[in-house]
């Protein structure tokens, strides 16, 4: 189990990640619980994709936003941001994926990482 370094309610995190996706009509909006994986990435991954580059775009900055203003944190890193074709914001403790529909079924992150509980969320799934 990965020791956690930023965030002291992960849940919170989570949720507010998802709420900020479907109220910008994020498409697919899944969760992965990576905890009993045996990995030490992160806990969780949050994807969801869009059908426009602007609409990547957009999502990024309101899950941003969001999580700062509703938890109180700042993205570890982030990444993407030249293309927005697929942006990754790594809050330690969960790393968002905002895809580009396309990009999303090239990489297949839910079958990448099949072991992980996968939680669907959002009314736009």
């Amino acid at each position: 189990m990965r020791i956690r370094h930023q965030s002291e309610n992960t849940e919170q995190l989570v949720a507010t990640i998802v709420e900020a996706m479907d109220s910008l009509k994020g498409k697919e909006i899944v969760t992965l619980d990576l905890r009993e994986t045996g990995t030490n990435v992160t806990d969780y991954f949050v994807i969801c994709h869009a059908n426009s580059k602007t609409q990547v775009d957009a999502i990024a900055d309101k899950i941003i936003d969001e999580v700062r203003d509703k938890v109180g944190i700042k993205p570890y890193h982030i990444e993407g941001r030249d293309n927005t074709e697929w942006i990754l914001i790594d809050f330690v403790d969960v790393v968002v994926h905002v895809f580009l529909q396309s990009m999303r079924s090239y990489y297949q992150l839910e079958e990448l990482w099949a072991d992980a509980e996968k939680i669907v969320n959002g009314e736009n799934n």
